[in-house]
């Protein structure tokens, strides 16, 4: 398995997070993780990027680029929706482009990401949320000592319908 490794996103990534993301674009729609359609116009994405570089100063989330020892953008890794006070929590939220999936690199972005949650953001809980369906993900959460806590019922629109949610927690401290 090659080895791979996460770092924060920066406006430094914005020509090759693009092309990661263009070239993943039919297969993320695949599977069920569709952007917008003007997501994909790259003046747009540029104010998208600035937005999220900014937002994660601000300790709102923090955007993880996954990549190969090549330096090449495989994936990316997220904490979201940060809640600071008594909570101290965040969302994760994860995805592998197609030619790189089967490999491993899921889990083992989202074992890195913890490590980073834990000791560089100071996080308490992360909570994760998959469609029923995604095995795979499910996988990799309990991998990574996810805890299986619950169902959210008709959570998400996708396209026309209302698909369920099944919720995850891993308490980091």
């Amino acid at each position: 398995m090659n080895e791979i490794f996460i770092r924060l996103l920066t406006m430094d990534d914005s020509d090759r997070l693009f092309k990661f993301e263009a070239e993943n674009r039919s297969y993320f729609e695949r599977i069920g993780l569709p952007r917008s359609k003007d997501y994909y116009n790259p003046a747009l994405f540029q104010e998208i990027l600035e937005e999220l570089v900014a937002e994660q100063e601000k300790d709102m989330h923090y955007m993880y680029l996954v990549l190969n020892v090549q330096d090449e953008v495989i994936g990316r890794v997220n904490l979201t929706d940060v809640i600071r006070g008594p909570l101290n929590k965040a969302e994760l939220g994860y995805r592998i482009g197609e030619k790189h999936q089967g490999r491993g690199y899921a889990t083992m972005a989202v074992r890195f990401i913890l490590e980073e949650a834990s000791l560089r953001h100071k996080l308490h809980r992360i909570e994760a949320g998959t469609s029923p369906e995604n095995i795979g993900s499910q996988i990799v959460l309990i991998k990574n000592g996810f805890q299986f806590v619950g169902k959210y019922n008709q959570y998400i629109l996708q396209g026309n319908h209302w698909i369920d949610s099944l919720l995850f927690e891993n308490v980091l401290n």
